[in-house]
């Protein structure tokens, strides 16, 4: 079904995703760094992208280091370790997620969804999900996987959600129109450029890959 293979590489390749795009609870709207305005940059719905692929990692914020928490990204979750890192603190855990997850938490790291997609303007670009937009998006995709390869996914609105005292919202994912020859052309460039970068990475178990502007000190849902 997904466009991304796990094939050995017969070399490097750069990793080419262009924006790292995160959930904003409270603006109940996306946003991404800018490395250029050195600032970040809102993305407004509606949002409209191919998917391409998904995978499992830990993003966060250490308050004993005072930096950002990374992971490297895995495919399957249950038998790939991680290797959980501080910018400024080093190592902080490594193994199964199911085992290191107490120490990862009790750390300042969370659970993340890391899905790469296609804008419309064929930009290579990954969502980066945690907390409840996590089941959102889960709930989504198990309904949409026979389908998702060859439509557009749209976001068109943001739903409000309340548990306990907390108030936070959670943008809704829906399929829309299938993909035309442009699209598809597009996506199909991305795909292969991501596939590339990917093998390598998976290649390199000791090269936790990460791009500063995908970590992230937001702690809302």
């Amino acid at each position: 079904m997904a466009r991304v293979t796990h094939a050995k590489p017969e070399g490097a390749s750069p990793n080419p995703t262009k924006k790292y795009i995160g959930w904003k609870s409270n603006d109940k709207t996306f946003s991404y760094y800018d490395k250029q305005l050195k600032d970040n940059v809102e993305v407004k719905l509606p949002l409209k992208f191919v998917f391409l692929q998904h995978y499992h990692t830990v993003k966060g914020w250490n308050d004993a280091s005072s930096s950002g928490i990374y992971a490297n990204e895995v495919f399957y979750i249950g038998n790939e370790e991680m290797s959980v890192r501080a910018f400024k603190g080093g190592l902080l855990a490594s193994g199964l997620y199911k085992d290191i997850k107490p120490k990862v938490e009790a750390a300042g790291g969370k659970y993340h969804r890391s899905i790469y997609i296609t804008l419309e303007d064929g930009t290579l670009a990954n969502l980066s999900i945690k907390g409840a937009v996590v089941k959102e998006w889960s709930d989504f995709y198990e309904k949409s996987k026979n389908l998702i390869d060859n439509q557009w996914v749209e976001i068109k609105e943001a739903r409000a959600e309340k548990k306990g005292s907390i108030n936070y919202s959670v943008p809704v994912f829906s399929l829309g129109e299938s993909l035309d020859k442009k699209a598809i052309q597009l996506a199909d460039v991305a795909a292969s450029e991501l596939s590339d970068h990917m093998e390598n990475y998976f290649a390199d178990k000791d090269d936790a890959i990460v791009n500063v502007e995908a970590v992230s000190n937001d702690l809302s849902f």
